[in-house]
């Protein structure tokens, strides 16, 4: 189904037409906190400093080729080879060891990343599910469309890139509609209207024509 706009003028955040009916601002919808800001790219350096380590990962994989085992064996050396120094050395200079921090093997964040993920998995595998038995053929045919496309692209480049695609993505889309969000808006909502059209045109000439049988309803 195209995008909608809304007109919305309660939120003084940003311009009047917005995109699938939201009400809020871009920073806002990104939860507000250091995912919004590093996507924002409202603390420059870190966000450089993340783009940066992916780039270097993706190159390491992709252009490379290192072995993902060497890599981690390598990488877990240096880690030991320095904590080792670090340890025998504190005390020359009347410094403190280095200890792990309590976040990194706590219990409880642990247990919420992983109610979390739960969640979302048990969401996600529920609306494939209504999508898959095609109470709604429309999302099903877009469905079908971009697992599709998926597939062809992933057959073009590896695994590596298409994660790394991803994060360039996540990186510069949302900064850049921030900047150009009328234009967007404006432009989004032209194109929806288009498909609208055009999608109307489709469902009366093809998809009702297409003979299916009764939805059964689930008993509760």
């Amino acid at each position: 189904m195209p995008p909608h706009v809304e007109s919305s003028s309660s939120d003084d955040d940003g311009p009047a037409t917005r995109l699938f009916h939201r009400r809020r601002s871009v920073h806002k919808l990104l939860g507000r906190w250091k995912v919004a800001d590093i996507l924002l790219w409202r603390n420059k350096n870190l966000s450089a400093g993340i783009l940066a380590g992916a780039t270097l990962v993706w190159f390491l994989f992709d252009v490379v080729e290192c072995n993902v085992v060497t890599l981690l064996c390598h990488i877990a050396l240096l880690g030991m080879l320095l904590l080792f120094i670090w340890s025998n050395a504190a005390p020359l200079f009347d410094r403190r060891p280095p200890h792990i921090p309590e976040a990194i093997v706590s219990e409880k964040a642990f247990r919420e990343i992983a109610q979390t993920t739960q969640y979302k998995l048990a969401h996600f595998v529920s609306i494939l599910y209504d999508i898959a038995c095609g109470k709604d053929l429309k999302k099903f045919l877009m469905v079908i469309g971009s697992l599709w496309v998926l597939a062809v692209v992933g057959d073009t480049c590896s695994f590596t890139t298409l994660l790394y695609v991803g994060f360039l993505c996540a990186l510069t889309l949302p900064p850049l509609y921030e900047r150009y969000e009328t234009e967007v808006d404006h432009l989004v909502a032209k194109g929806g209207e288009d498909l609208k059209k055009f999608y109307e045109k489709v469902d009366s000439n093809v998809l009702n024509k297409i003979p299916r049988g009764p939805i059964k309803t689930k008993v509760r």
